[in-house]
């Protein structure tokens, strides 16, 4: 089920073919069961998923499947649990991922170059949702990238119930893993991955060193309020999480865009996080943003800190 021979021949006559001959040592080696002891029982249940033939699928509106689903399909998809990034809407089953990613492609859409006919690479692109959206918009191919395994194997369970050729693929591997490539990708995606990062500098620079000159990239990350020049920096945990390192200021995450070297950098979204967009549901179960927040003040994180607020901003190669 975990099968990428389709790709290859996609990737011809683009300016990533030379990613065919390093890509399945990659996959081979990022899939080992010697690094993740789930991954057999994860393949399992890809092998156990039934067949179905969609009536209709739509990934112009949302990740949809229309059909019907057969006793005990819930029951597989459920094993593959945590979900994360969506919703998907797979032959009648609505799958309540952590994350409501089409609110935050909502938001962005309207603003992006068209994607038609262009090379696009989704970073952290978790099951990928958001890749299966950017082939919706017409991508001449979409690849998303992710270290998870897991999220890997939702993929292609997505991908078997929908039963399609759309030019979308997950990757399982970081950014710092993928063949070299410079003057690549037509649009980026990078969302929700740069406070992650211990140097910011160093991954807005691989993204820049990735565009193609006038290519697009689409940054979505926290910020916080504060003075040109200020980012936060956590003592510990944010949100509960371990590994955020910076959160910028507005203005000092432009002026970092434009110290790389990119232009045409301007702000199309800020949007507070809520428990109605990131909330646990019964396809994730563990804690999400309530839990993260003071309880007598939803306005901080349970540490003291400003609650997440997000922005989106476009810049040009």
């Amino acid at each position: 089920m975990i099968d990428y021979t389709a790709l290859y021949p996609q990737l011809e006559n683009t300016p990533i073919q030379h990613w065919a001959k390093a890509l399945p040592d990659l996959i081979n080696w990022n899939l080992r069961p010697e690094r993740y002891a789930h991954i057999s029982d994860w393949k399992a249940v890809l092998y156990q998923l039934p067949h179905l033939k969609p009536d209709r699928i739509d990934l112009a509106s949302g990740v949809i499947a229309h059909g019907h689903a057969p006793n005990g399909l819930k029951e597989h998809l459920m094993q593959l649990r945590p979900w994360r990034k969506g919703p998907f809407h797979l032959h009648g089953l609505h799958l309540d991922t952590e994350w409501r990613s089409d609110w935050k492609w909502d938001r962005l859409a309207p603003h992006i170059k068209p994607l038609t006919d262009r090379l696009v690479l989704d970073i952290g692109c978790g099951s990928g949702y958001h890749t299966w959206r950017i082939a919706g918009a017409g991508a001449k191919l979409a690849i998303g990238i992710d270290p998870q395994p897991l999220f890997v194997c939702q993929y292609f369970a997505v991908k078997h119930l929908l039963q399609t050729h759309a030019p979308a693929w997950v990757l399982p591997m970081a950014l710092e893993d993928i063949p070299p490539s410079t003057d690549t990708f037509d649009t980026l995606f990078s969302m929700g991955i740069l406070y992650h990062r211990k140097s910011p500098f160093d991954h807005l620079q691989h993204l820049h060193t990735l565009l193609q000159p006038g290519g697009e990239l689409v940054l979505e990350t926290l910020i916080t309020e504060g003075p040109l020049g200020y980012a936060l920096v956590p003592d510990g945990r944010y949100a509960k999480m371990r590994n955020v390192w910076f959160i910028p200021s507005l203005s000092t995450l432009e002026q970092w865009l434009q110290r790389i070297g990119f232009k045409q950098i301007r702000t199309v979204d800020i949007t507070p996080t809520s428990p109605q967009e990131q909330r646990s549901t019964e396809w994730m179960t563990f804690e999400s943003l309530p839990d993260f927040l003071d309880p007598t003040d939803p306005k901080k994180t349970i540490e003291g800190y400003p609650a997440p607020l997000r922005a989106t901003l476009l810049a040009e190669k």
